[in-house]
């Protein structure tokens, strides 16, 4: 639909933070792209630029950042609305995250990753020997990296994700290099996440191939919803192990209790309301999940686990009837990618989903990432 925004902005300076540019008042009028999904994320298509606002996922009357993607080989509009002006497509961006990585990779842009952080928890071999051979920078701790090797490199753009409470990004505010703020992980929604190839693909010069990227899942995904929808029971499943001396288990509004629902199952916790994780005792755990039909464990080891390592990490585990019945399935994220691939494939795990809880609905499904602990 089209549709005429005005924001009603007054004249300003805008600091260097963030590699913000002059902007004056000015009416951002265009054809809204619609998003069906997506809850933080807005864009708006004008014949000179595009305009991508993030919601506040922490404030949610307020915004978080708002992005004017300029193509390159353009020239700059005297007028433009208040935000970060970025030049697009993006040739050499600092990539934070291995599930943004992974995207590129998919969207053939990973030649635009110039340099990363945290590359020990990357675990793409061509990530790892872009690194080897130069091409690719390591700039160290994401939560404090290495301020004078971007300085000499000057990508443009740092791709971060944000987080509540933060106190910002410091010193990275004022390099004027574009942050460009990946709140994707906030969607509540499987396929409200899985939405943001469509700004990501926007960034890097790939917005047909990422609007069809995101046609094919969200297709994919609805299919298999109303395949599972007509199935009849709905088990109970429980999530993961504890850590320490608590146990996170899923909310109802989190991304994980949506794709059980969607797979025509529950969490055993979906009477909490919360749309993250909700730290537990081990005894509440016990006490609500101990006959839960399903146990689904992601864990990362050198080898595959068993029920006997489980018992041995912890003997009250051998206590749920999911471990004495031989219904623990388990990840190994040491070699599957699951938090690679599933954040924009949420339709991969739904089937493997669908196929564990309803064999019936998908009898010759060849698991994607979970396998029955031995």
């Amino acid at each position: 639909m089209h549709k005429y925004i005005c924001l009603l902005l007054s004249v300003c300076l805008l600091s260097a933070s963030c590699g913000r540019q002059e902007t004056v008042a000015f009416p951002a009028e265009g054809d809204t792209i619609p998003l069906r999904y997506a809850e933080n994320l807005t864009l708006l298509r004008n014949d000179s630029f595009t305009v991508a606002r993030l919601r506040n996922p922490w404030d949610t009357a307020a915004t978080l950042h708002t992005y004017i993607l300029i193509e390159r080989d353009q020239p700059q509009p005297s007028q433009l609305p208040e935000g970060t002006v970025v030049r697009v497509p993006l040739r050499r961006a600092v990539v934070y995250s291995s599930v943004h990585c992974s995207l590129l990779d998919e969207l053939e842009v990973l030649d635009a990753v110039g340099g990363v952080c945290d590359p020990t928890y990357i675990q793409m071999e061509k990530i790892q020997k872009g690194i080897r051979e130069g091409r690719i920078q390591d700039y160290g701790d994401s939560m404090n990296p290495d301020i004078e090797r971007i300085m000499d490199t000057h990508p443009d753009a740092l791709m971060p994700s944000p987080f509540e409470n933060s106190g910002g990004y410091g010193r990275l505010e004022k390099l004027q290099i574009p942050i460009i703020e990946c709140a994707d992980y906030m969607e509540t929604s499987p396929l409200g996440r899985a939405e943001w190839i469509r700004f990501y693909g926007r960034l890097f010069g790939r917005t047909q191939q990422a609007d069809s990227l995101f046609l094919a899942i969200e297709q994919q995904y609805n299919t298999l919803k109303a395949q599972a929808a007509g199935c009849a029971g709905r088990p109970t499943v429980l999530s993961d192990l504890r850590t320490g001396g608590s146990w996170y288990v899923p909310g109802s509004r989190s991304t994980i209790s949506r794709l059980y629902a969607d797979a025509a199952a529950r969490s055993v916790f979906d009477d909490r309301p919360e749309s993250g994780s909700v730290a537990l005792s081990f005894e509440t755990v016990f006490e609500q999940a101990q006959n839960a039909d399903f146990w689904l464990v992601k864990y990362y080891r050198s080898t595959d686990m068993t029920r006997s390592d489980l018992k041995a990490d912890y003997a009250s585990y051998a206590r749920f009837r999911p471990f004495a019945e031989g219904r623990i399935y388990g990840c190994n994220t040491s070699h599957v990618r699951y938090y690679e691939e599933t954040p924009f494939h949420p339709e991969r795990l739904l089937a493997d989903f669908v196929a564990l809880f309803h064999p019936e609905v998908l009898p010759n499904h060849s698991f994607r990432y979970f396998t029955p602990l031995p």
